[in-house]
């Protein structure tokens, strides 16, 4: 049974590169255009050149770049480091570091470890990636 399984681990690695990218892909938007969300408290989008200016950029690309399993490992890498800043620097200053339940900052832990997979794993089926390296 499980080696049937292992047979579709491309395509579920490929849903949940594809899936991650799309709810990665509206934090971006939020920040920005602040659809389907405030982000800002309804005081217009963050400026482009910020530190949230600058994550939402990378939300947005690299987001794009990976539901397209394009450029898969070194985006993957980009995102899941900046993830860990989001982490350690913007959720670790509210304080227990080791509790990101209480320092909100779950989400952004489990982002950056997702992304981190996909550095070792690569993009799974269904990537451009594929296409480029069976030249």
């Amino acid at each position: 049974m499980m080696n049937k399984l292992n047979q579709y681990s491309p395509y579920a690695l490929a849903l949940l590169r594809i899936v991650a990218a799309y709810m990665f892909f509206w934090h971006g938007t939020a920040k920005f255009f602040e659809y389907p969300l405030s982000m800002t408290g309804g005081n217009g989008g963050v400026a482009l050149f910020s530190q949230y200016g600058l994550a939402g950029v990378l939300e947005i690309g690299g987001a794009v770049l990976l539901a397209l399993g394009l450029f898969t490992r070194p985006i993957a890498f980009l995102l899941s480091g900046q993830m860990a800043f989001a982490y350690f620097v913007v959720h670790g200053a509210a304080g227990n570091i080791l509790m990101p339940l209480l320092n909100q900052g779950e989400l952004a832990a489990l982002y950056s470890l997702v992304f981190l997979y996909f550095v070792f794993a690569g993009p799974g089926a269904l990537a451009l990636d594929n296409k480029i390296t069976k030249k």
